[in-house]
Parts: C-alpha cells; sequence; structure tokens
C-alpha cells in the first residue's frame, strides 16, 4: 500500500509552507518518505522496522492468543493514565510559576476506532494551560493518511486552546496543512514564543530525528533569545545529545511508547531508539537539561499493552533550582 500521488491542491498547499520551512526541507521530506516508504530493512543504525513488516501485526496477536494474554493486552490500552511531572527551573519567569503543559504523544488515532473517544474522555476533566503533542498521529509509516487526520479532528474540540505539534516517524509532512486547517500549530524546526503576564518562555519544535532525520537546531532555535527559558518538542529522545547542548531546559518526546510490551517490571523489549534505555519512559536528565519521554496515549501494530499503561502527562513548571540535590 503506497502513499497516495500528490494533488494539485496538496501541491498548492505545501508551496504555501516554502516561506516557513523551506523549499529545500519539504523536498528532502517529500523526498525521504518516497524512498523509504514500506521499507523493513534499511542501512544504517535503524536497520530493523519491525512496524512495516506487514506480518508483525498477525505474529505479535498469535503470540500473545496463545498466552492468553490478548484481551488483557486490548484492556490495557483503552485505560490510560494521567501523570504528572513537576518540572523545577531556576530562571522561569514568575508569571509562570505553576504553568502546566498537556503532553500528548503517540496517538496512532486511526489504530482503533475507539481510541478517540477513549482519549477525549481522559483529558476532558483536565486543567492545563497549553497542550503540546510529540508526533505519530498515524498507524502506518507510509499509505493513506486520512483517517489518522480525521480522528486529529474529532480530537480537537475536546482540546483546550490553541496546540502545538511536532510530525513523528509515522507522519508525512503532506498532513501539515490539514492539522493546521484544524488549529494545530505545526512546529517544523521553528519555534514560538508564549506570553504570560509581560513575560515570555520559547518552545520549539523539530522534525523527525529518528527515521527521515531532517531535525535542524540552527533552524530552531538560532533566534531564540540567550538565556530565555525554553522547551524543545521532539518526537524521540534520541535528539538529547544536540538538545543539552542548544541549552534547552527541557525536552518533551514520545516516540518509544515506554516499551508498549514489557516484561513484569515495566521493562521493555524494545523501544527502537539509539539512547539510553533509562530515556525511553518518564523524567530523566542530560547536563544541564531536563527530558520527559512520554509512553504514549495509543499503541502501534497492535492495539495492546503490557505492564506498560497508555499516559497522558501534565509538566507543570516550578520556579526552583533544577540541580539535583547533592
Amino acid at each position: 500500500m503506497k502513499s497516495p500521488e500528490l494533488s494539485p491542491e496538496e501541491r498548492a498547499a505545501l508551496a504555501a509552507l516554502v516561506p516557513r520551512l523551506g523549499r529545500i526541507h519539504i523536498q528532502q521530506r517529500l523526498g525521504l518518505e518516497h524512498d523509504f516508504e514500506a521499507h523493513v530493512f534499511r542501512k544504517g543504525t535503524h536497520f530493523w522496522h519491525i512496524e512495516n513488516w506487514r506480518s508483525a501485526h498477525s505474529l505479535i496477536r498469535a503470540g500473545l492468543r496463545l498466552l492468553g494474554l490478548h484481551r488483557r493486552g486490548q484492556r490495557n490500552a483503552r485505560s490510560i493514565e494521567v501523570r504528572t511531572n513537576e518540572v523545577l527551573i531556576a530562571d522561569l519567569p514568575e508569571s509562570f510559576d505553576g504553568f502546566t503543559l498537556l503532553h500528548l504523544s503517540d496517538l496512532h488515532v486511526d489504530i482503533n476506532s475507539e481510541f478517540v473517544e477513549v482519549l477525549a474522555a481522559t483529558i476532558r476533566p483536565l486543567r492545563y494551560d497549553l497542550c503540546v503533542l510529540t508526533g505519530d498521529y498515524r498507524a502506518r509509516t507510509f499509505g493513506p493518511f486520512q483517517a489518522a487526520l480525521a480522528g486529529l479532528e474529532q480530537l480537537r474540540p475536546h482540546i483546550t486552546g490553541s496546540p502545538y505539534a511536532v510530525l513523528g516517524n509515522h507522519d508525512t509532512i503532506r498532513m501539515v496543512p490539514g492539522m493546521e486547517s484544524m488549529g494545530y500549530k505545526l512546529l517544523i524546526n521553528e519555534w514560538a514564543r508564549i506570553t504570560r503576564g509581560g513575560d515570555s518562555i520559547y518552545l520549539a519544535g523539530i522534525d523527525d530525528a529518528h527515521y527521515f532525520r531532517t531535525e535542524n537546531f540552527h533552524r530552531a532555535a538560532q533566534d531564540i533569545p540567550n538565556r530565555a527559558v525554553s522547551i524543545l518538542l521532539s518526537h524521540t529522545p534520541e535528539a538529547y545529545r544536540h538538545a543539552a547542548h542548544a541549552k534547552f531546559d527541557l525536552m518533551l518526546s514520545g516516540h518509544t511508547h515506554g516499551g508498549q510490551i514489557c516484561l513484569p517490571g515495566g521493562i521493555p523489549i524494545l523501544t527502537d531508539a539509539d539512547s539510553p534505555r533509562r530515556f525511553a519512559r518518564g523524567s530523566w536528565r542530560y547536563h544541564e537539561m531536563q527530558g520527559y519521554t512520554s509512553a504514549g496515549a495509543g499503541s502501534c501494530i497492535v492495539a495492546v499493552r503490557l505492564n506498560c499503561p497508555p499516559e497522558v502527562t501534565l509538566h507543570r513548571l516550578r520556579r526552583g533550582d533544577r540541580r539535583p540535590a547533592q
């Protein structure tokens, strides 16, 4: 199943993005999507892409049924947890003390017809100041994407305010015009200033640093004022080194699903990320930068979870010393 050809309307919509994203970036992203479409094996560090192996879905389901775990895994996938994470930032402006981000990641909205309703019911009662999404809205990494856009449109009325988002390795750049028409603000190697009470913090987002490797830190961060509090949205935690040395205070990511199907104790079998395994789920630190990797709200390949609950996360920013106690 290949992605459909670009329509004249899509070409016009992507051309309208050129002043923002640059002609070269759009050409590269489209070209790489075409080159890598449906590849199970690929040269380089990410040799094995299980999500593109068509037999994986049936084999995993069959194995779970044999073990008597398939129905339990399906129930677990529908039980989305709300997690909280307090982030201490020494230079945080006073007006942002208590500012709360709702973090959604790895929705894969078209994998299950019930998923969006479950997610909407989970986030509807939550109180937060800004919603951010860290990629992977489509179930597959290739092929049609209209069902993913339909799911995002169904979800949009249940998100308070104007959400910011980045693309993941499952997402095509062709989704950007549709998402932005719904009110999602995509940050593709871009930044935005968030203001409150006369103060500002900065939110940046990079393109996928896992599969397409089209991230550009210079474009994303060069114009953020020096020493300003800044937060990076990256689909994958794999960009942690570059993010830390770009002096971001906080990096929010997803991609790993926390393993999704884990051994007892939440030990992931696979994380599919070239980063330390301690970065696969939850809060972490690298040099002066704090990080958080969401286990994701959705599921990939099969809609099951074992020993790794799906999550949405409320990150509460607080003024305080970000260095660990001695």
